[in-house]
């Protein structure tokens, strides 16, 4: 019996993270610096702060305005319901 074969490790599969261009990343810098500066300016109220975020269900960038002390949404856009209503009209098309 050759047990040479048996001693080899099974390596996984690579996963690979496709690259992002070199002007996505710029600009991507340039909003997370646009979005700090109107964070200093307090326009959304000293408690609150603007923030841009992937909503976990429907993969979608949504904007929102957050209570700092409280986590809460203030306000989104679109508001959860669009996304929602998006959602259902995606899976009854499917």
């Amino acid at each position: 019996m050759d047990v040479t074969s048996m001693n080899r490790v099974a390596q996984a599969p690579q996963a690979t993270v496709p690259a992002i261009p070199a002007d996505q990343v710029a600009q991507n810098r340039g909003v997370v610096q646009a979005v700090k500066a109107l964070n200093g300016t307090e326009m959304f109220g000293e408690d609150n702060q603007l923030m841009f975020v992937k909503d976990r269900q429907s993969q979608r960038m949504v904007v929102r305005v957050v209570n700092k002390k409280t986590n809460e949404v203030v306000s989104q856009i679109p508001p959860e319901y669009v996304l929602q209503l998006a959602d259902d009209l995606r899976q009854k098309s499917t």
